[in-house]
Formats: C-alpha cells, sequence, structure tokens
C-alpha cells in the first residue's frame, strides 16, 4: 500500500504482480535498425541509445522512446519529501541505496537511461494522488494500487506487496492482541490517505474513531505521548520503526490476510510511459533482478506473528 503507512521506510518481502498490461500477447516492439534507412543521428534520446542486452529490454527503451518524457534527455522520478529506509537510506535516493531507490534505477537503466540521466524531485504523498499534470515522469513512496486512485492516475503493474501490521509499546493493551477483535477496542494512529487508513475503517472497525496524522512522524510523536495506544502500518515500516526508531516498541503481529496490497510507480492518467514502465519491470522479473532488489533490501522486513483476521 502506499505506503501502507506511515512511517519512516520500510516495507516487506517480496510479492510480485501480474502484469498490468497485455499478457504477452502482443508482439514485441523491433528496434532492430533497417539496412535500407538512413543512420540514425547522434542526437537520438537517449532511451533510442541504449546497449539492446534482450527483447524485453529492446521493447522497453523503444517504448520510453516514443513515450517521451517530463523532460527531454532525462527521465525526473519523484518520492516522499523525506524517503525512509529500507526504501532509501540516508534520505538520498540518488545513492541507489534502498529498496526503492535501487528499483527506481534498475527500472531506469530498462527505460534506456543511465544513471546521470536521471534526476529526482520530491513530493507530498497526499498531494500526488489527485487529478492533475504532473512533474516528474514517475513516483514510488509505496503507493498502493487501488480502483480509486486508478480513476486519476495512473500505476505500473505491481513491484511489492506488503501485509498491514500493529506496533507499539511492549506494554501497550495492544500487546496480547491475537485476532483484529482484540484491536476494536484500543486507540488507532494512522497515516492519512492510505491504505492503512482504509482497512482500520473498513476491516478493524475500532469502537473509536482511529487518530489521523499528516505524516508518520506524528503518528510516532502520538504514540510517545501515550495519546495511542497503537499504530497500523505496512509490515516493513511497522518493522523499521521498532528495530530503529522508538525503543521499547515491537511489532505485535501483521494481520492475516492483509498482504494484497501491492505497490506500483505512480503515473499521470494516460501517460503513454505507463505501458513502458510494465515492460521495463516485466524484464526485472523475468531476468530475476527485482527478486534480488528485494531480497537485499527487504528480506529482514517480512516476518512477524500474525493476527487473526477473525
Amino acid at each position: 500500500m502506499r505506503r501502507s503507512l506511515l512511517i519512516p521506510a520500510l516495507v516487506a518481502a517480496a510479492v510480485f504482480v501480474t502484469a498490468c498490461g497485455d499478457d504477452g500477447g502482443d508482439p514485441v516492439l523491433d528496434t532492430s535498425p533497417d539496412p535500407t534507412s538512413a543512420p540514425t543521428s547522434p542526437e537520438t534520446s537517449p532511451a533510442t541509445d541504449a546497449p539492446d542486452d534482450g527483447d524485453d529490454v529492446s521493447a522497453a527503451a523503444a517504448c520510453a522512446a516514443e513515450a517521451g518524457t517530463f523532460t527531454d534527455g532525462v527521465l525526473t522520478i519523484a518520492t516522499g519529501e523525506f524517503a525512509f529506509p529500507p526504501y532509501v537510506l540516508d534520505d538520498a535516493p540518488e545513492s541507489k541505496q534502498g529498496f526503492e531507490a535501487a528499483v527506481a534505477y534498475a527500472v531506469a537503466g530498462q527505460l534506456g537511461f543511465a544513471d546521470d540521466q536521471v534526476t529526482w524531485v520530491r513530493t507530498g504523498f497526499d498531494e500526488v494522488i489527485a487529478p492533475g499534470e504532473k512533474e516528474f515522469d514517475f513516483n514510488l513512496q509505496q503507493y498502493t494500487i487501488t480502483p480509486e486512485r486508478a480513476n486519476v492516475v495512473d500505476f505500473s503493474e505491481g513491484y511489492y506487496s506488503a501485509a498491514q501490521a500493529v506496533l507499539g509499546y511492549t506494554d501497550s493493551p495492544a500487546a496480547g492482541a491475537t485476532s483484529v477483535a482484540d484491536l476494536k477496542g484500543l486507540k488507532i494512529g494512522v497515516q492519512a490517505s492510505t491504505t492503512s487508513l482504509n482497512y482500520i475503517e473498513d476491516v478493524i472497525q475500532p469502537d473509536d474513531d482511529p487518530l489521523v496524522y499528516n505524516d508518520n512522524a506524528a503518528a510516532k510523536a502520538a504514540l510517545d505521548a501515550g495519546q495511542i495506544d497503537a499504530i497500523v502500518a505496512d509490515l516493513p515500516t511497522a518493522l523499521y520503526i521498532t528495530a530503529v526508531e522508538i525503543e521499547n516498541t515491537t511489532v505485535f503481529g501483521q494481520i492475516e490476510g492483509s498482504g494484497t496490497d501491492e505497490f506500483g510507480l505512480l503515473l499521470a492518467k494516460d501517460n503513454p510511459l505507463t505501458e513502458c514502465l510494465d515492460l521495463a519491470l516485466q524484464a526485472l522479473k523475468a531476468d530475476g533482478t527485482l527478486d534480488a532488489i528485494t531480497e537485499e533490501w527487504m528480506a529482514e522486513y517480512a516476518e512477524a506473528p500474525l493476527i487473526s483476521a477473525s
């Protein structure tokens, strides 16, 4: 989910999704030169200058060359105003360190852009899930693909999926929760506009309305001040918070059956680059690159006890 919520970053184990585009029935674009055509101009877009490392790579790069980008010759990628581990280390996506930073550069490479042809911009979370023009090519900050969001923005196919999890201080009333029913009487905090909030309202249905915060930092502060008993967030984020950020906290469990949220790359509605991102992700899945990135950055943030959904 986008971010299934909150807080500094982290997210969980890899789960890939079925493609958002065609099921492979369409012919792969043939980008090999026509022997009867004139030589390619040296001013060709960088996407067309990428080496041909295989049919999928060629298809993604050719697609990007035809679709165009926000700035000619540059791939503009957006992430959060502050980007957290394990998605981005040290708030520096250009370092390629962290799960989403690594995914972004792997996708860029498939589209035919070298590292120095990638530029980063920052956005809030809510502002991007709205109709209108976007000043980037794609945005990744744990955006869960949902039908409602897909009415106003485009998503690539999924690059990760995560369960919802519950965290709090070890002496919290939530500490003994073994089922969703045990969570109903708690004061629960959550970040605004996330699928975690939807999950609380639609599935947990607590006795009191959840306390909703603008960002993860505010939710953590509320937990620290004793204003809430627990936070609901995506599992990787929850595990990172408890392991690194707030002492004497723990993940009480991941909620059974909630691991269907898939993160997708977000674009402006009807952006022709969406198809290209699908081709890029399909290639990264097929050659094992996405699996390797997920294992490197997310393996530590995938396990927690189960809280029964019933």
